[in-house]
């Protein structure tokens, strides 16, 4: 929850200013590929591995003609291709590592179906790599076929085949997408992910979680009063949060399989900003004490409870770090509301933070080498990231509207962030390197995202 809001309840009696996808069932069938810790790219006799460094990163081109036999798909079937053949296009573009040439731009070619010259066709509009993938339909259920092929060896170098029931396309096209950016990257993609978020689009501030490109947006809490600030337990399978359904601010947390909710940490007058510890056996949380707001450790039972910061400052928005040693948070100690750094049990405290008159919201990098914070520059929020080792900071957000409450992706390439807009508070997500800037809500007004680790059957 932001500094400003706590020091606003401070003075005005305590006003509030401010399921997980089901698994798979379809069936994987892998064919035979190189191990995905040294891709071999198109051509080359080497083992290497792409750098996604900013302005450094290759792009690779990618031909990616129409998914074929969609003409044999009738009624469901033919819906549930389309959409599986759109979201597939959309995850490998938005994966920023390929560029890539669709049905228009290969029309073109005159294609004889003979692959080894089918593939000089390719490789002449520039191409290093061909995805060919075929749908059928068996029974009630969808199947994609799908290759990725070195257009100069012609090898295939990645192959897999999905079956699943017609709503599990968009699914599907998410599995075989991760994959293939697992081989050219050495690191899973995204497309499976969750981001939860607050809204009160439907009148009331509760939980909602939507896919990493903002598709399948549902509620999962509905204590018709004020819940937010919502964060991913390691497992992926549930979620801790701040509401006020029970009269003053207390932590909850909701089970995404079940939908069961229960309280964690309730006793106190403001009980807020919960961030769960790497193995996933200890929160940490900001909470008022003697009319002052003190960093806080629980078991994740919310047992067990402990101080942790002693400040005549406001000490609120922990954020546990990915090796579980060190625990960000924001504090008004040295006056204005700064990031700081502490070790897990409060001591070696050191300052994050040092331009900008507010900063606030801190965030830890799946690396644990940059915190991503909303700065307040020139009056507006920024979304700004500090390397840890060398405290360098740059901004990555620009324009107009405040941009708030960053979270990283769990591959560290990306950040999702709330900014006000002149439709109300939306989310957006960026990459790390300022492109690929997409907006996610549209309803309502739309705060706190946190995007989920990795579902944990793709671990």
């Amino acid at each position: 929850m932001p500094l400003r809001s706590i020091l606003r309840r401070s003075s005005n009696s305590l006003l509030l200013c401010t399921a997980l996808a089901a698994l798979l069932p379809a069936v994987a069938e892998a064919q035979p590929k190189p191990p995905a810790q040294s891709p071999t790219p198109p051509g080359s006799g080497k083992s290497i591995t792409l750098v996604l460094k900013g302005e450094q990163r290759p792009l690779l081109h990618l031909a990616f003609p129409h998914i074929k036999g969609q003409e044999t798909l009738s009624g469901d079937a033919s819906t549930a291709g389309s959409d599986l053949e759109s979201t597939l296009r959309s995850d490998l573009s938005y994966s920023g590592i390929f560029d890539i040439q669709g049905p228009e731009q290969l029309s073109v070619l005159q294609l004889t179906g003979d692959e080894e010259h089918d593939d000089e066709l390719y490789r002449s509009l520039g191409n290093e790599i061909l995805l060919s993938a075929e749908l059928a339909q068996e029974g009630d259920k969808l199947v994609l076929t799908g290759r990725v092929i070195d257009l100069k060896s012609g090898k295939v170098i990645v192959g897999k085949r999905y079956r699943g029931g017609f709503s599990l396309a968009r699914r599907i096209a998410h599995s075989f997408s991760d994959e293939i950016v697992l081989y050219f990257t050495g690191r899973r993609g995204i497309s499976l992910t969750s981001i939860a978020f607050s809204s009160d689009r439907d009148g009331y501030k509760e939980l909602y979680l939507m896919d990493y490109d903002g598709m399948n947006q549902r509620r999962i809490t509905a204590h018709k009063s004020i819940s937010l600030g919502p964060a991913w337990a390691p497992s992926g399978t549930s979620l801790a949060y701040v509401s006020f359904f029970g009269g003053a601010p207390g932590i909850y947390r909701v089970d995404l399989t079940t939908g069961a909710k229960s309280p964690l940490v309730t006793d106190g007058s403001l009980d807020t900003s919960p961030s769960y510890s790497p193995d996933g056996r200890e929160i940490v949380f900001a909470r008022s004490i003697g009319g002052n707001t003190e960093i806080f450790m629980a078991d994740a039972d919310g047992k067990n409870l402990r101080r942790l910061t002693h400040s005549f400052g406001i000490d609120t928005n922990p954020a546990w770090s990915p090796s579980g040693r060190e625990i960000a948070f924001t504090s008004s100690r040295s006056g204005n509301p700064n990031i700081y750094a502490m070790d897990a049990e409060g001591t070696n405290l050191r300052r994050i933070s040092f331009a900008g008159d507010y900063n606030d919201g801190a965030a830890w990098s799946p690396d644990g080498t940059h915190i991503a914070y909303a700065s307040r520059r020139h009056g507006v929020f920024q979304i700004a990231v500090t390397d840890l080792v060398t405290l360098e900071t740059h901004v990555l957000t620009s324009g107009r509207g405040s941009h708030e409450s960053p979270s990283f992706s769990p591959d560290g390439r990306r950040i999702t962030f709330s900014q006000q807009t002149s439709h109300g508070v939306q989310i957006f997500a960026i990459g790390l390197d300022g492109r690929g800037l997409r907006q996610l809500t549209t309803k309502g007004n739309n705060s706190g995202p946190a995007w989920s680790p990795y579902p944990p059957s793709d671990r």
